[in-house]
């Protein structure tokens, strides 16, 4: 049964929801970044307690999600804010994931395989919330 189309789109889903979780992180810390580069150089105390004050909000309540919505045959992130934008597409079946080209379908080229061990890691460890790591190379 491991070889289901029905357990492989399982695994595409919760692979998916894997990445989703590390483009938060990925958010998360170069937000705490910036805010700590903004102490290193800060002119007054009220600067500090600002910045120290905007690094816990971010770690218990970042302003970006990603969430994931199902299409016929496409799962699609969505970068949420203020405003929504697809961040990438990731085929059902086959957990290719893909650039988009834009609200409604993916670029043309794959961008990496969510179902193979070794890409989904290259994958976890490159991603970024802006989607750097979807430009071909």
């Amino acid at each position: 049964m491991t070889n289901s189309p029905s357990y492989q789109q399982e695994l595409v889903y919760k692979y998916t929801e894997m990445l989703c979780q590390a483009l938060i992180n990925d958010y998360v810390s170069s937000c705490v970044r910036q805010f700590e580069r903004n102490i290193l150089t800060a002119e007054s105390k009220w600067d500090v307690e600002y910045n120290t004050k905007r690094i816990e909000e971010m770690k218990e309540n970042p302003d970006y999600d990603f969430v994931i919505e199902s299409g016929r045959k496409y799962l699609k992130i969505v970068m949420v804010n203020n405003q929504r934008s697809v961040h990438a597409f990731v085929d059902k079946k086959t957990g290719k994931l893909y650039k988009p080209a834009g609200w409604k379908s993916p670029a043309k080229h794959v961008r990496g395989q969510l179902l193979d061990s070794a890409s989904r890691e290259h994958i976890l460890e490159r991603c970024d919330w802006a989607g750097g790591y979807l430009y071909m190379r």
